[in-house]
């Protein structure tokens, strides 16, 4: 029981960490981001701290997201589109699992579908507001739904998919949550990094014999047959190829968030796409202590992940 928390919390934190990691370091190039070693969450001095006004350890709407996510399935029961995009709103409107209930950070398509949802839009629909969306903004929040999930491949991947609709509708998006969740899936059960990804590929190729547009997108935009490289850039398939391509790579947690947050450019969610994984690889025990002791309300993340899972 002990092990299965260790892989269920590193997860959790490990997302909440690499995204409050990521905060002070977003929309800087990636020359502009300090070595390696000095990415932390307080940046060396005389680096320009982006959202001065946060204080360090504070999760953005990455995590906040993230939170709703597990908050609706602990409530729920199952996975509601419907629950889930009122939660949404509640955060966007009011600071829902927002840190100080203070929301600093909104992706553009995002702001604009939960505002269609707020006018009387079907959820269903919301996430096509920008038809050709491909941000990462249903990708960074989707790891919970991998953590809580009992149900066979194809009912994750179903749900992965409706999980996007709300923000993010486009195929491509749908396609990248549903690799990732069953990334996450084979990484729980034990299996070594190449193995998972392989593993999910596969999964994810067999799953989609019957529907040519989504495996269009994994051959096509995905790639999975390419090496695993990503930039730092708010395009879904770039945070998913990074993601996987650090996780390849990284020895360790630390090594892994930094070296998303060195990407430049979306560096709260790019740590924490990649934080949320190598979360499950290394554990709760491999995240750093002074990191996890720096999250801010890290005690309601918890509370909330104890509910959610209360054979932990």
């Amino acid at each position: 029981m002990m092990e299965r928390y260790n892989v269920l919390a590193g997860g959790l934190f490990g997302l909440l960490v690499g995204d409050a990691l990521g905060v002070p370091y977003e929309f800087h190039a990636p020359e502009s981001i300090p070595p390696l070693e000095q990415i932390d969450m307080t940046p060396p001095p005389g680096f320009r701290r982006t959202y001065r006004q946060v204080p360090p350890g504070t999760w953005s709407d990455d995590g906040a997201q993230a939170l709703c996510l597990l908050d609706s399935l602990a409530s729920c029961g199952r996975f509601s589109l419907e629950d889930f995009a009122k939660r949404l709103s509640d955060w966007y409107e009011n600071g829902f699992w927002a840190v100080d209930g203070i929301v600093f950070d909104v992706g553009i398509q995002t702001e604009e579908a939960l505002r269609a949802y707020q006018r009387g839009v079907p959820p269903e629909q919301c996430g096509l507001v920008r038809p050709d969306g491909k941000g990462n903004g249903s990708l960074m929040r989707t790891l919970p739904l991998a953590l809580w999930h009992r149900g066979t491949d194809a009912e994750l991947v179903e749900d992965a998919h409706r999980q996007c609709q709300i923000t993010h509708g486009h195929v491509c998006n749908q396609v990248c949550c549903a690799l990732y969740c069953l990334a996450a899936r084979f990484l729980m059960a034990g299996e070594a990094v190449p193995a998972a990804l392989t593993h999910a590929v596969r999964a994810l190729r067999d799953l989609y014999r019957d529907r040519p547009d989504y495996a269009q997108e994994l051959e096509w935009s995905v790639r999975p047959d390419d090496p695993w490289e990503g930039k730092g850039s708010g395009y879904v398939v770039d945070s998913l190829r990074g993601a996987f391509m650090i996780l390849e790579q990284a020895p360790d947690y630390a090594s892994a968030v930094r070296q998303a947050v060195s990407l430049g450019q979306d560096t709260d969610t790019t740590a924490c796409i990649a934080g949320g994984l190598a979360g499950l690889r290394f554990g709760l025990t491999g995240i750093p202590a002074l990191w996890l002791e720096t999250l801010r309300e890290r005690d309601r993340a918890e509370a909330l992940l104890r509910r959610a899972f209360p054979e932990l």
